[in-house]
């Protein structure tokens, strides 16, 4: 028998995510972003449930092309854009949807010869300060870029600083003054502006976590209440139990002590999995259909539980690491991270199920 661990991928939850996307921004068409190989959880396995996406959103040339293969014949989107000669190839071959955020990649457009235009998404760095052109030079941007034979459409683009925890009115308000007399659709909303920020909504929406279940400021707290449903569960089984007397200690670093005879489990996951090593005592956990909670280091392929509140739970008892229970956010917050984070780092060796209503089971 395989060691037992495992994530199961919800499609009906990627599905009713990106139907609750559309609903909250209902005039905007949806760039569904699948970036990280779908943030962790496999293009392939759930490229059934974006049917409903205007367009997807990607980071690199490989998941395009993979994209692509798979049949998509709608908007295809590369958030980082080009970076040589043979990527504008490929994208007008694939017909891709590249980010321009700088001169440089104007200049390899400009020199390319595709045989149809690249449709294009101009970028403005309009205070986050990481990609794009700056207001006062958007508008030579744009005219030069309006100017290049290989180009095609011109959307217009921008990406919030702290759309998660702030205002993001004056990034809004650098964003409509440069761009007032350009033609073109506007992209400004991340998956914290779609929730948040309808004035952001605009002609398109670009949500990445909420697609998955997750919070976009990493805190369970702010989605309670928003019908989001996890796409992800990781899950496992206790292997083994122990009994603890008032003062003993367990696992690594002897960093928890019983302060009385306690039931511990130990679970088969562990940071060798993508749980996170430094998750502290207390971080939520669902053994046998109860909620309770890790104590101890978390190991390389093991942590251990309290079996305090579940009495009867044993060997072979169901555990829920994250999933539709237990938030990843509940998980990632108190470890200093948000949920993201561990979904992307969900590891290789984890046995994988896709399931839905809709499409017959599959492992990978």
């Amino acid at each position: 028998m395989p060691r037992p661990i495992s994530a199961r991928i919800h499609l009906d939850a990627i599905r009713h995510n990106l139907d609750f996307v559309k609903r909250t921004a209902a005039a905007s068409r949806v760039w569904a972003v699948i970036k990280a190989n779908a943030y962790g959880h496999g293009i392939e396995r759930i490229f059934t449930a974006l049917a409903a996406a205007d367009g997807i959103a990607l980071l690199d040339l490989d998941e395009a092309v993979r994209v692509r293969e798979l049949g998509w014949t709608g908007p295809l989107l590369l958030l980082e854009g080009i970076f040589d000669a043979r990527d504008v190839e490929t994208a007008a071959r694939y017909r891709l949807t590249v980010t321009v955020h700088c001169d440089e990649q104007l200049d390899l457009l400009e020199a390319a010869k595709p045989p149809q235009p690249i449709d294009i998404q101009l970028k403005m760095n309009s205070g986050m300060n990481r990609l794009g052109f700056r207001p006062g030079d958007y508008v030579r941007a744009w005219r030069r870029a309006s100017g290049i034979a290989s180009i095609g459409e011109i959307g217009l683009m921008t990406h919030f600083a702290n759309a998660d925890d702030g205002s993001i009115d004056w990034q809004i308000d650098n964003f409509d003054a440069a761009t007032k007399d350009l033609p073109g659709t506007r992209s400004l909303s991340n998956s914290a502006s779609v929730l948040w920020h309808p004035r952001a909504h605009r002609d398109w929406v670009r949500p990445g976590t909420i697609l998955y279940g997750a919070s976009p400021t990493g805190s369970a707290r702010h989605i309670e209440g928003i019908p989001l449903r996890a796409a992800m569960t990781l899950e496992s089984q206790l292997i083994g139990v122990q009994t603890l007397q008032a003062g003993e200690t367990i696992g690594y670093g002897r960093t928890f002590s019983a302060d009385r005879t306690m039931r511990i489990g130990v679970v088969a996951c562990g940071y060798a999995d993508g749980y996170p090593r430094h998750a502290p005592a207390g971080t939520p956990v669902m053994v046998d259909g109860v909620r309770t909670r890790i104590v101890g280091r978390v190991s390389m392929d093991m942590l251990t539980v309290d079996l305090t509140p579940c009495p009867h739970a044993g060997i072979g008892a169901p555990v829920e690491l994250w999933g539709e229970r237990v938030r990843v956010d509940e998980v990632a917050e108190p470890s200093g991270t948000i949920g993201y984070e561990l979904m992307c780092a969900l590891a290789r060796r984890v046995p994988v199920v896709a399931s839905s209503r809709l499409d017959a089971a599959q492992i990978a």
